[in-house]
Formats: structure tokens, C-alpha cells, sequence
């Protein structure tokens, strides 16, 4: 990973911080996969942008409701827990 690859992942990580008000590292806790048969949603506000199968980076299980997730590429958002399954 080059210099400004990292410094641009560092500055991602700052504004998922400053914008979810998430406090300490941030780690991954498992891994999930958005359900094949869930009808492919827009991103919006603080919701992910879904793609049918795409695996994601689990960050916090915030409610009964909702998951908060990072994508491959590398972008943050709220996930519906009725679309993903477990790997």
C-alpha cells in the first residue's frame, strides 16, 4: 500500500468517525453477506448502498434493526439486518 493509498483510508475512517460519532478503533467483527434475493437498494443519508451478495465488513451491531457495515470499497453505512445472512 503506497503513502497516499494510506493517507486517503485514514481520512475515510476520520469522517466515518466524525459522521457516525463512533468512538475507538475501528475493528471488524464478522463478516455477512447481503441475501441474493433481496431487491438491490440505493444508498442514502447514513444507509449503504446494497448489492445482492456483496459481502460486507460488520463494524457494530447497533439495533434490533439496522447493522453497521463497510463495503470493498471502503465506504460506511447502515444495513437492514433482514437482508443479510451469515457466511
Amino acid at each position: 500500500m503506497t503513502l497516499k493509498e494510506c493517507k486517503k483510508e485514514e481520512k475515510a475512517d476520520r469522517e466515518f468517525q466524525k459522521k457516525f460519532k463512533f468512538e475507538g478503533s475501528i475493528s471488524v467483527l464478522t463478516q455477512m453477506m447481503v441475501d441474493p434475493a433481496a431487491t438491490e437498494k440505493r444508498g442514502g443519508g447514513k444507509n449503504l448502498p446494497l448489492r445482492r451478495g456483496e459481502i460486507l465488513d460488520v463494524i457494530q451491531f447497533t439495533n434490533r434493526e439496522q447493522i453497521l457495515c463497510r463495503n470493498s470499497q471502503r465506504r460506511y453505512g447502515y444495513v437492514p439486518r433482514a437482508v443479510m445472512l451469515h457466511l
